[in-house]
């Protein structure tokens, strides 16, 4: 089995090492002083209380590394598009494309089985690239779980968690899924593979829908906007609107929207993924978390006014500090 992980950054290089200590032929496309820390030095995972160094071939071309049996894509959703090109020579016919990224994938709309099936996403897919150039039938959903952290390049801390759910867009329990959610288990990481990826999905896009962007306006850590009887209210009226729009196209909500935002509470003073960009001045991930769940909204004809101010706030606010594109 050949793995190339696209995007070997906290996550990316977690799950390089990990399958690399289970013996997968594993490869990492990465740039920078990251790379040439693991090019020189290999990489080195800091995890319960051990340090794991792997040497896995690596590059910035991935026409050094050939066709792969899985690409798994581990970038940040706005950043996808801009590789599609790139990420060609490691593309077969019967390549699997794992989509290890936040919020909602290019393939959503692929096997979705209703009025929209094969509808492309603006927000997140700009004019179909992804669709058109990873082609929406290589792909395999996964949600990530986990929290890492690149502490210098080549160094990545391990926070918590380990779980990975995988799923076929069909909702089909394939040989491709099962062969990557065993070779995952082997090392130490949990994938179950799930019958229906996007009930996932949109579990974990629940709560980054809302709780990123309060948190990028307010600086609050999770515990406040969830204990804040104001900023609860508005991560809850956006939550609502985003789970009318799922609901409409066969999702299921496994928890309530009460128990999701105590849930995201009880994480403590956590700052979120969007208020970290924002403070390191990095892109933040407005359009895969918010921006495309108004599309959806409008695609669906429901309307989501919360979401719509929300949105238009947090916008400006990166725009402003440069961390929109």
């Amino acid at each position: 089995m050949k793995v190339c992980i696209y995007g070997a950054g906290a996550i990316g290089g977690y799950v390089g090492v990990q399958l690399k200590r289970a013996g997968v032929d594993v490869s990492l496309v990465a740039r920078g002083p990251h790379l040439e820390a693991m090019k020189a030095n290999g990489l080195k995972l800091l995890i319960d209380g051990e340090e794991r160094v792997e040497h896995i071939p690596c590059s910035d071309n991935p026409a050094d590394l050939g066709v792969q049996d899985y690409v798994i894509v581990a970038l940040k959703g706005h950043s996808v598009p801009g590789v599609v090109d790139a990420m060609q020579p490691l593309l077969g016919n019967d390549t699997a494309v794992v989509t290890a990224v936040n919020g909602v994938p290019y393939w959503y709309y692929y096997k979705h089985g209703d009025q929209l099936e094969g509808t492309t996403l603006e927000s997140v897919d700009p004019g179909g690239k992804q669709w058109k150039g990873l082609r929406p039938e290589r792909a395999i959903g996964c949600i990530v779980y986990p929290a890492t952290e690149v502490v210098a390049p080549g160094v990545i801390q391990h926070v918590y968690g380990d779980k990975f759910p995988l799923g076929e867009p069909s909702g089909e329990i394939s040989e491709r899924v099962t062969k990557l959610s065993e070779a995952f288990a082997a090392g130490g990481l949990r994938a179950p593979v799930m019958p229906n990826i996007r009930d996932e999905l949109w579990l974990k896009l629940w709560g980054n829908l809302c709780f990123n962007p309060i948190s990028a306006l307010t600086h609050a850590t999770l515990d406040t906007i969830a204990g804040d009887p104001g900023t609860r209210a508005v991560a809850k009226a956006m939550m609502l609107e985003a789970q009318e729009i799922a609901v409409q196209s066969g999702v299921n909500f496994r928890v309530g929207v009460e128990r999701r935002i105590d849930g995201a509470g009880a994480v403590g003073a956590h700052k979120t993924s969007m208020l970290q960009d924002l403070e390191r001045s990095r892109a933040m991930e407005i359009d895969p978390l918010v921006t495309v769940v108004q599309e959806m909204g409008r695609l669906a004809g429901i309307p989501t006014p919360t979401i719509d101010i929300v949105l238009a706030l947090v916008r400006q606010r990166a725009q402003i500090a440069g961390c929109y594109n």
